[in-house]
């Protein structure tokens, strides 16, 4: 079974930041072992199936029926070194251990407000047992216990939002061109907390000034907002995660995603619409074929 064609923004904290009741949790899922990153998409998967394959059906992972939370719950660490994470002049990262805890129930709890307020009253009925204002009320508790107020995950299906590029250095990409079907296989970068904050700053003002407040401004303000509730010497980490088995070597190693949306925001700056042209055309053709395969399966 092929792994969640999921793509990441991950943020490491430095163990010794955390508050005391999340770090003891930290601490014992270190000793137990930490998750890799090959093995995060099909751990969040098997999780959510088995809450729904539970009688009766959890409404989230890891809660009993009545919606408490399960005190034998798993609960999942990613961690990084901060000698893995590239740094510009100012940036600190550390100390380590850098740790990012999965957050998958008040990530799951969030996805479910977000469900409630796109879908129709029909896909509501038909996907959930309870009432929506059950739905949301739980769900929102759930993301009020979160400590630090914000997920140390966020993600999406089938494609990268293209400002997140705006975050990352281009030259840093991680790649490892493992057979399509191996979970070694990636594509990432890192950065620094401090630089990944400056550079979305930088980018938000850009495109404010040249696009406008919708569409790619709100994606990086939200990004924005999203990073000032970590600890300043964490890490970001972008992982492509189970998309790259969508996409043969040759393709990986001639993306060129994050350097064009780095050029876009200095053509913007300067007023090249030309170079703005030339260098959407290559996101769209890049991100225009996963698209495709999402819709035509």
């Amino acid at each position: 079974m092929p792994r969640p064609f999921v793509a990441y923004l991950r943020v490491y904290e430095p163990l010794s930041a955390l508050d005391s009741p999340l770090a003891e949790r930290v601490r014992h899922a270190l000793d137990k072992g930490a998750l890799s990153r090959a093995e995060a998409g099909d751990r969040e998967r098997e999780l959510w199936l088995r809450s729904q394959l539970a009688r009766p059906v959890r409404l989230l992972p890891g809660e009993r029926s009545d919606g408490s939370a399960a005190p034998d719950a798993p609960f999942d660490v990613m961690t990084i070194s901060p000698a893995e994470v590239p740094t510009n002049e100012g940036a600190k990262v550390g100390p380590g251990p850098l740790v990012c805890p999965i957050d998958l129930r008040p990530r799951a709890a969030a996805a479910l407000v977000g469900f409630l307020a796109t879908s129709t009253p029909v896909l509501r009925e038909s996907v959930l047992e309870l009432g929506p204002e059950t739905v949301r009320a739980r769900a929102s508790a759930v993301m009020a216990e979160l400590s630090g107020g914000a997920v140390h995950v966020i993600s999406t299906t089938w494609t990268v939002p293209l400002p997140w590029f705006a975050l990352v250095e281009p030259e840093a990409r991680r790649i490892v061109l493992a057979p399509q079907d191996d979970p070694e296989r990636q594509v990432s970068w890192r950065v620094a907390m401090a630089d990944a904050r400056r550079r979305v700053a930088r980018a938000l003002t850009v495109v404010k000034k040249t696009i406008g407040d919708d569409g790619p401004a709100k994606v990086l303000a939200d990004t924005g907002r999203w990073l000032e509730h970590f600890h300043p010497h964490s890490a970001v980490e972008l992982d492509y995660g189970g998309l790259v088995q969508l996409v043969d070597d040759k393709d990986l190693l001639e993306d060129t995603s994050a350097a064009d949306v780095n050029a876009i925001l200095d053509a913007l700056e300067t007023g090249d619409a030309e170079e703005v042209a030339l260098r959407y055309e290559t996101l769209r053709e890049f991100w225009g074929e996963l698209a495709r395969r999402e819709r035509h399966g």
